[in-house]
């Protein structure tokens, strides 16, 4: 479910309660009793500033809000359906092209897609490394060249998508790894 569902999602259920004025003290930070315990709702969404999720909780009034965990800092901040929306819609009508497509908020998740998008094309130029290899040798050839670049296409590809919490991706570029290592040995083991 991608971020703007997710988000009308959870204003959907704050809409359910009447939305009253949360009252913040001077570092926005929540009173640890007012949120109802075992009320909490977490869903993955990308805030600049934020950890990567934010819970949806019921106050001891019945009010809804959002808690945001600021990034390298140890308290959360509570903001209503409406301060949670503006802040949300700011920043992702904020952001510039490049961040949109990414799906990026930060400096370092940049770095994060890069790693991933150079694993990728390892990963794809691969298969022309063999088809170069089946082509100069007029018959289907698997040259070591692959097994390496899948490997390290795949190692970088598995950092990538554990980053992300890519599940799909985990299990789909762990499996190859442990394919492409075996390949490694049996070709080692052939030339001795």
């Amino acid at each position: 479910m991608n971020h703007i569902a997710r988000v009308l999602l959870a204003l959907f259920f704050c809409q359910l309660t009447p939305i009253q004025a949360v009252p913040l003290d001077e570092i926005g930070t929540p009173a640890a009793d007012q949120v109802i315990p075992g009320s909490e709702i977490r869903f993955k969404i990308e805030l600049a500033g934020a950890k990567d999720n934010v819970k949806m909780a019921r106050l001891r009034d019945g009010t809804l809000v959002f808690i945001v965990k600021r990034l390298g800092a140890n308290t959360d901040r509570i903001l209503t359906p409406e301060e949670f929306s503006t802040l949300y819609y700011g920043q992702k009508t904020s952001r510039g092209w490049m961040s949109a497509i990414f799906n990026i908020t930060s400096p370092i998740g940049l770095a994060w897609i890069a790693l991933g998008l150079g694993g990728q094309l390892l990963f794809t130029g691969r298969m022309l490394v063999q088809w170069l290899a089946s082509e100069k040798s007029r018959q289907s050839v698997i040259p070591v060249a692959f097994w390496w670049m899948s490997l390290i296409g795949a190692s970088m590809l598995l950092v990538y998508f554990i980053w992300r919490r890519d599940i799909v991706g985990i299990i789909g570029q762990g499996t190859g790894w442990i394919i492409y290592i075996r390949n490694l040995v049996l070709i080692q083991r052939s030339k001795s």
